[in-house]
């Protein structure tokens, strides 16, 4: 009971071959190329989606390493999910909706940039300093 809990999945239970079938026919398979894209957005909508604000450096500076690195990865899907939607609407001569969102992403991302710069600068040891500012170029 202890383990199925902890791997949330049940042990030593009988796979019933409907139930299987029917839960894959329920799931949808996706394709990776949907997360260039924007998904059930419709160009027609009455009201306007509402997006959030950038990052701020203040902000920034609370987070960890590690939650820095991963709301880089995030901020950075992010960014080619817009740029890939407006490069197919350019293509179909049509209007980028919401074309403010693209700089709220690349300062975020800037701004991650800098906070990593301070606190490699911060470093006192002069072969990690430059080991973490040369990881930060290559972001």
């Amino acid at each position: 009971m202890f383990l199925s809990r902890i791997l949330r999945r049940p042990l030593f239970a009988a796979v019933n071959s409907e139930a299987s079938a029917t839960a894959t026919s329920a799931t949808t398979i996706r394709s990776p190329l949907e997360d260039f894209f924007e998904a059930d957005r419709s160009l027609d909508d009455e009201k306007p989606n509402v997006y959030g604000r950038g990052w701020k450096a203040s902000e920034l500076r609370f987070k960890s390493w590690d939650d820095l690195h991963k709301l880089w990865y995030v901020l950075l899907k992010e960014k080619n999910m817009l740029m890939s939607q407006r490069q197919m609407m350019h293509a179909q001569n049509l209007k980028f909706p919401n074309p403010e969102r693209l700089p709220k992403v690349r300062k975020s991302m800037c701004r991650i940039k800098h906070v990593l710069t301070e606190r490699a600068l911060e470093d006192p040891d002069p072969r990690r300093q430059a080991e973490m500012k040369r990881m930060i170029n290559a972001l």
